[in-house]
């Protein structure tokens, strides 16, 4: 299993030493081995591998023998997962605010390091306001209030796809008036026609 010069004698045919000489050379084998570790899959010489394990590969190495690679692979898997969201006017998700229904996703880490990939089904739903300018005498009842000084009032309800619906009235109350006459007169008097 060494290099090196080998003698060997015998009796040749006619009683004498016949010296026979080895010139050896021994080239050796090769080995090496990696230790990797790779989310979903790993394509090494190639193939790709999707499941941990040791997997060898055989090859010659630059003095004609083996040459034995060892790959000690470790797969760490990405994950998913989904959202389905209705929100009134706008959604804060992951630090972003979205006014607009869509499909967004978010990527991070996962707990071995591989993306995680956040699906966000996103519905946004609007608020709805109206404006009443309303001019009355005396009082106005709104929304079973009675109102008696001008003003601007607010009332909030829930729309038809659960969002606010703020309603304002613009309300300007003008007052009646009074006023007392003493009239003395003979016979009759014509007052107002």
């Amino acid at each position: 299993s060494t290099s090196g010069i080998y003698d060997s004698t015998f009796t040749n045919s006619v009683g004498c030493d016949s010296i026979a000489t080895l010139n050896l050379t021994i080239n050796y084998s090769t080995t090496s081995s990696t230790t990797i570790t790779s989310c979903d899959s790993y394509d090494w010489n190639g193939l790709i591998y999707s499941i941990s394990g040791v997997y060898d590969s055989t090859f010659t190495n630059s003095v004609g023998c083996d040459s034995i690679a060892t790959l000690n692979l470790t797969i760490n898997y990405s994950s998913s997962s989904s959202q389905t969201i209705t929100s009134c006017d706008s959604y804060d998700w992951n630090g972003l605010t979205y006014f607009t229904t869509g499909i967004y996703t978010y990527i991070t880490p996962n707990s071995v390091g591989c993306d995680s990939t956040v699906t966000l089904s996103l519905t946004i739903n609007n608020s709805t306001s109206s404006t009443s300018n309303v001019t009355s005498c005396n009082s106005y009842i709104w929304n079973g209030q009675v109102y008696s000084t001008s003003g601007i009032y607010d009332s909030t309800f829930t729309n038809s796809v659960g969002c606010d619906s703020t309603a304002t009235l613009n309300l300007t109350i003008n007052n009646s008036t009074t006023s007392s006459t003493t009239i003395t007169s003979c016979d009759s008097y014509d007052w107002n026609g």
